[in-house]
């Protein structure tokens, strides 16, 4: 057997699940929120759990199902282990040893990947898949998380944006627009690899990738066109450019600093990469992607609009409340950022159910 069968997949998908739910009540329980014993143990390791456990399990899953290879499971596998060890509070060893050999698996897969087609978007992929190598290893070997965060934020927006860059073949040719995203990519690992040693001016450079990737982003992507069309497509379509939006504010919040560990705005910047962007992404391509890994329909409704606007509105109540110094709202935005995941994962499951029952009728 080549590749692993759909039912055969779900327990990889939970298992990036319950390190989502770990890492949503993790993070609250840094912002000094009332939440179970195993969530405020696990508060310093928020962004492990939420980026190395269930973003590098979902993405790694997405990667092992189009590759169809039985090998390229193990690093859903070994990052929902790692996820999992630090649920269990095992040693944080453990969970390093599981992120890297995870990391190491999709990069390994990636690489097949840009053998098979060797064009710019498969190599930002596998680009991409290195980054959360080197921030998995840089974690390892400092054993300070901070050191790993710009890796594991390319690792996010390099995946997505390569992703985003493959679908930009069905437009007309613009030259100028492969030779400025290559530019973009390159300064956004210049940044993050200078901040290994000169870690501000490192974070600044790294920064100004990210707003430049939003600029090309805003400008070539395929959703302004889709933005005009109906249904589904333009759903998809307002999650990207919103998405789009968060991570040119992040960026801009960046290049203020705010990326430097204590920084006052440090909060709001990671967040509106982390949640506004990528979340939004994922909000975007979940009635696309979802059903390609558990072979289930996935029928489009309007109620979709409702968890990208509680997303929404929920980060930019936790980013005025960091912005005026008021804890209270912050603490309130952040609450109501874990209520929008919850809405949207609501919102998911009752699509399948409809889309179950349709197809009995």
């Amino acid at each position: 057997m080549q590749d692993l069968r759909p039912p055969a997949r779900l327990p990889l998908l939970v298992l990036g699940m319950l390190s989502l739910v770990g890492g949503v009540l993790a993070g609250l329980s840094r912002l000094a929120l009332d939440m179970p014993v195993f969530a405020a143990t696990q508060a310093g390791l928020h962004g492990a759990l939420m980026i190395a456990a269930f973003f590098g399990t979902v993405i790694s899953l997405e990667r092992a199902v189009a590759l169809a290879r039985m090998w390229a499971y193990l690093a859903p596998a070994c990052a929902g282990a790692g996820g999992l060890a630090l649920l269990a509070g095992a040693p944080t060893l453990l969970a390093q040893v599981f992120f890297v050999a995870a990391a190491l698996i999709l990069v390994l897969g990636s690489v097949q990947v840009m053998r098979r087609q060797t064009v710019l978007f498969t190599v930002v992929l596998a680009v991409g898949a290195l980054c959360w190598l080197v921030g998995n290893l840089a974690w390892l070997i400092e054993n300070n998380v901070q050191a790993a965060v710009p890796w594991w934020l390319g690792f996010l927006v390099l995946t997505i944006a390569g992703e985003r860059l493959e679908l930009t073949r069905f437009l007309p040719s613009r030259p100028a627009a492969a030779p400025l995203f290559s530019v973009a990519v390159a300064v956004v690992l210049g940044g993050a690899a200078t901040s290994l040693w000169r870690e501000e001016t490192g974070l600044a450079i790294f920064a100004g990738g990210l707003l430049f990737l939003a600029a090309w982003l805003l400008r070539y992507d395929i959703a302004r066109h889709n933005a005009r069309q109906k249904g589904l497509t333009r759903f998809i379509a307002i999650c990207l450019l919103s998405g789009y939006a968060w991570l040119a504010v992040g960026a801009l919040l960046g290049l203020g600093n705010s990326f430097a560990p204590g920084a006052a705005m440090r909060d709001a910047a990671l967040h509106a990469i982390t949640l506004g962007f990528v979340f939004a992404m994922v909000f975007g391509h979940a009635p696309i992607i979802f059903p390609a890994i558990a072979r289930v329909k996935l029928p489009y409704h309007p109620v979709f609009y409702l968890p990208l606007a509680a997303l929404h509105v929920s980060l930019a109540t936790r980013i005025i409340g960091s912005a005026g110094e008021w804890y209270a709202l912050r603490q309130l935005g952040a609450v109501l950022n874990g209520v929008a995941l919850l809405l949207f994962i609501v919102t998911m499951v009752t699509s399948v159910l409809r889309g179950r029952k349709r197809g009995r009728v």
